[in-house]
Order: structure tokens, then C-alpha cells, then sequence
């Protein structure tokens, strides 16, 4: 019965077999033996002393670490400039978004930029410090924004702050240099052109003074000017012409119907017009009638009669000597002259004196005027293709004059785009003065410290029951299942 029971115990499955209790086992067999008891005693002070010891000796010997956290912010938006010149133009620049191309990072572009080690070398030669003792700052990027955000760690919270504000304004400045470098390189680039744009201005601009001193046309302008005035100048010249014929048609008719010229009719009137004159002829008037009344009396031989031709004569004579030297005119001429302008006879010859006096002014102004006519057409004539040389000139000047001043304000609006290669970035956060040590996490080593030791001791207990367990599972179990 008991080879039966043995038996079927054998051939039992393990899993079918019944568990023993851990009590049992514990108490059972060789555990019930406490001769192992300072053996296992022994390795558990051991290991939790080789747990223990580094950590209590790294916490009491490992120096204070403290982190300084701050954070940039690249703005999105983009950046314009434009400059209005007077009589030249505009000219204007636009800087596009950072953030518009999807090939280049400006994000990454400074996070490498902050770590490099001329950057790392200057902060720390702020700092009086090596390149080693400075330390590598922890940058990292936040997804989905345009956020950096930036650690460092120091001896000290202060010196950790210090270490951060260190490293902004070494990066700041590298930027600054950075962006001066493109203005400089871009400004150098486009001095070739401008010099060139101003050769061209100047060499034009000597072209024209050159050709305005020889021809003394200053411009198109008053070549054009000039025309304008010799047309004017020649419809009036036609105008004076035909009031002069007009003038010297109405004086000859005059002439015509007095009976003398306008010459005569203006001795005329200056004869009359001087007192001793009118006072001979009033004599010559007297012995005239003596001389009629003499002759009506006695006969011709009559010694009155020849005494009042005598006395008429000598009063004719006096007053054509008179006459002469009023006028300056010969005797013979003055005895053609009329002697009694009196009523509308004397008008008639004043009218006469005085459109002969405007035809005179009308034909000396047309002579005058004709004369100037000629000369500035013969004037105008000569200045034709310098005047056509001159505006193409001032044409070229113009345009050579509007590019350069262009490429001066280009190059000088480029220096208000100072973000085109490197963006704007600005602090959003300090740097931090932590309030407390990064480093050592005390209780990080305690928690491992305390994770260690417990698993050693699950070690030992799995250690101390194994014997008792491979006994139980090898010899033949009491009750069948």
C-alpha cells in the first residue's frame, strides 16, 4: 500500500501537487538550523555596508552644484524699412519672418550658436574663469514654440546666476559683432558700384559744364526759352512793320494835302513859336502895308514908295535871318516854308509834326528790333545741336544722378535691416538664482541607497530558504493530491 501511495506520489505532476506552506518550510528541515544565521548576518552587514558607504561618503564629500535656468524668444513677425527722397525716388527694404523658410532653423541656428566655444570662452574670460571651469550650458528647444531654454550650473546660486547673465551677454554680443560683419560685408560690396555710379555722374556732369561754357547755354530750357522769345519777337517785329507803313502812309498823305513835308511844317512851327520871329513878322506885316498904301497913292518911282519897299525888304530880310537861325535851315529853303500857319492850317501841320515824329520813332524801333531779329536767329541757328547735345546730356545726368543716389539710400537702408541674417531674439526669462542644490540629490541617493539594501535582503531570504524548498520539491510528499 505504501509502494502504491509512493508510487502514485512520483507520479503526481508538480502542478497538481499541493503547495506547502512557507511557515512549514521555514520551520522544517534544515531551516529550523540557525548554524547559517552568522554567516548570512555577517554578508548582510557586509553588503550594507558596501551600499551605504559610498553613498554617505559622496553626499558628505561631493561639492554643491547649483542650475541657473533662462529662456529667449524669437519673435515671428518680420521686419520693413523704406526712405522716401525728394525729386529721387524710394527706396525701401523687408526682411521676411525667421521662422518663413522651412529649411534653416533659426532656433537651431542659435542653439548652436550658444554653445559655441568662442562664445563659451568669452562668458568665461568675463567671469575670470578657464573654458573648463566655465562649464557646458544645457540648451534645449521647446517644440511647437520658438522658445530656448538655457541651463547652467555653478559652484554657488549667485555664481550660477552670474554664470547665465555671463553667457547672454557674451551671445548678445557675438550677435551684435555677427550682424556688424554683414553690414560691413555688404557695405564694402557695394562701394565698387557706387563708385562707379558716381565716375559716371561726374564725368557727365563735366560734359555738360564743358559744352555750357563753350556755347554758354546753361540748359535745354532756355534754348527753348529762346525760341519762344525769338517767335514772339518776330510777330512783333511783323506788327511794327505794318503800323509803320500804316504811319508813313498817313504822313504822306498829309504832305500831299499841306503841300509841304513834315520837315517844313516843323520848321514851321518852331519859327512861330520863337517870339522875336513873331514879332519881325508882325513888322514885315506893317511895311507891307505901308508899301501897298504908298503904292496905291503915288507911283512906283515914288520916293515913298521906293522908301516903304526899302523898309519892307529890310524887315524880310531880318526875319529870314531869324528864321535861319531858329532852323538852320538855308534861305532857299526858307522861302518855301509856309509863313502864315494860322486856325486849322497850324493844327494840320502839328498833326503832321507829330505823326512824322511817330513814324520816325516806329522806323528807328523796327530797324532795332529787325536787327535783334536776325541776330538771334542766326543765335538760335548756332545753338540748335548743342542744344540737342545738352538736353541728351542732362538726360544722362539725371539718370546716372537718380541711380546713384538710389544705390546710397540702398546701402543705407540695409542698415536698418540689421535682423535679414540673424533674427531678433530677446530674454523672456533671467537668469534664475536657484533657491536650492542641483546636485547632490540627497534624496535620490537615499531612495537608491534604500532600494539597494532591500534587495539585498530579498537576496539573503532567498539565499537562506532555497535549501529547504529544493528538499521539500525532491523527497516524496505525505499526502497525495
Amino acid at each position: 500500500m505504501s509502494l502504491q501511495t509512493a508510487q502514485s506520489g512520483l507520479l503526481t505532476p508538480p502542478l497538481l501537487r499541493r503547495r506547502l506552506p512557507l511557515r512549514r518550510i521555514l520551520m522544517g528541515g534544515r531551516l529550523s538550523d540557525m548554524g547559517r544565521f552568522p554567516r548570512y548576518l555577517a554578508f548582510a552587514l557586509l553588503g550594507g555596508a558596501m551600499i551605504w558607504a559610498p553613498i554617505t561618503g559622496y553626499l558628505r564629500t561631493a561639492p554643491l552644484a547649483f542650475k541657473s535656468q533662462s529662456s529667449l524668444i524669437l519673435p515671428g513677425s518680420g521686419a520693413s524699412a523704406s526712405m522716401n527722397l525728394n525729386g529721387i525716388g524710394q527706396a525701401s527694404s523687408y526682411a521676411n519672418s525667421a521662422f518663413a523658410s522651412n529649411s534653416v532653423s533659426p532656433t537651431e541656428t542659435y542653439k548652436r550658436l550658444i554653445g559655441a566655444d568662442r562664445i563659451l570662452a568669452a562668458a568665461a574670460k568675463s567671469m575670470e574663469l578657464s573654458r573648463a571651469e566655465f562649464g557646458q550650458p544645457r540648451i534645449k528647444l521647446v517644440d511647437q514654440t520658438s522658445l530656448i531654454h538655457l541651463e547652467i550650473t555653478g559652484r554657488s546660486a549667485e555664481d550660477a546666476q552670474a554664470r547665465g547673465n555671463a553667457l547672454l551677454t557674451a551671445f548678445f554680443a557675438e550677435l551684435d559683432a555677427l550682424r556688424a560683419d554683414e553690414q560691413m560685408t555688404r557695405e564694402d560690396s557695394g562701394l565698387a558700384a557706387i563708385a562707379d555710379y558716381q565716375a559716371s555722374v561726374a564725368a557727365t556732369r563735366a560734359d555738360i559744364a564743358r559744352l555750357q561754357q563753350d556755347t554758354g547755354l546753361i540748359s535745354a530750357e532756355q534754348y527753348d526759352a529762346m525760341v519762344e522769345a525769338t517767335r514772339e519777337l518776330d510777330a512783333r517785329v511783323q506788327d511794327l512793320a505794318a503800323t509803320l507803313q500804316e504811319k508813313t502812309q498817313r504822313v504822306s498823305a498829309l504832305e500831299t494835302t499841306l503841300g509841304l513835308p513834315a520837315q517844313a511844317a516843323a520848321a514851321t512851327l518852331k519859327l512861330y513859336a520863337d517870339a522875336q520871329f513873331t514879332a519881325l513878322t508882325d513888322e514885315v506885316g506893317l511895311h507891307a502895308a505901308t508899301l501897298a498904301e504908298a503904292r496905291a497913292r503915288f507911283g512906283e518911282n515914288h520916293p515913298k514908295v521906293q522908301e516903304a519897299r526899302a523898309a519892307h525888304k529890310a524887315a524880310q530880310a531880318a526875319a529870314l535871318e531869324q528864321a535861319s537861325i531858329v532852323t538852320d535851315l538855308p534861305r532857299a529853303d526858307l522861302e518855301n516854308l509856309d509863313l502864315a500857319p494860322a486856325g486849322a492850317r497850324a493844327e494840320l501841320l502839328a498833326e503832321l509834326v507829330r505823326m512824322d515824329a511817330e513814324r520816325a520813332g516806329l522806323a528807328e524801333q523796327h530797324v532795332a528790333l529787325s536787327h535783334r531779329l536776325e541776330t538771334e536767329l542766326d543765335r538760335q541757328a548756332e545753338l540748335a545741336a548743342p542744344a540737342a547735345r545738352l538736353q541728351d546730356l542732362q538726360r544722362d545726368f539725371s539718370v546716372a544722378e537718380a541711380v546713384f543716389a538710389s544705390a546710397i539710400a540702398r546701402s543705407q537702408s540695409t542698415k536698418s535691416d540689421v535682423y535679414a541674417s540673424y533674427p531678433l531674439v530677446q530674454v523672456l526669462e533671467n537668469p534664475s538664482l536657484p533657491d536650492s542644490p542641483s546636485s547632490p540629490n540627497r534624496k535620490l541617493a537615499i531612495a537608491a541607497g534604500a532600494a539597494a539594501t532591500l534587495m539585498l535582503l530579498m537576496g539573503l531570504v532567498l539565499g537562506w530558504i532555497r535549501s529547504a524548498v529544493i528538499s521539500r520539491l525532491l523527497n516524496k510528499p505525505n499526502d497525495a493530491v
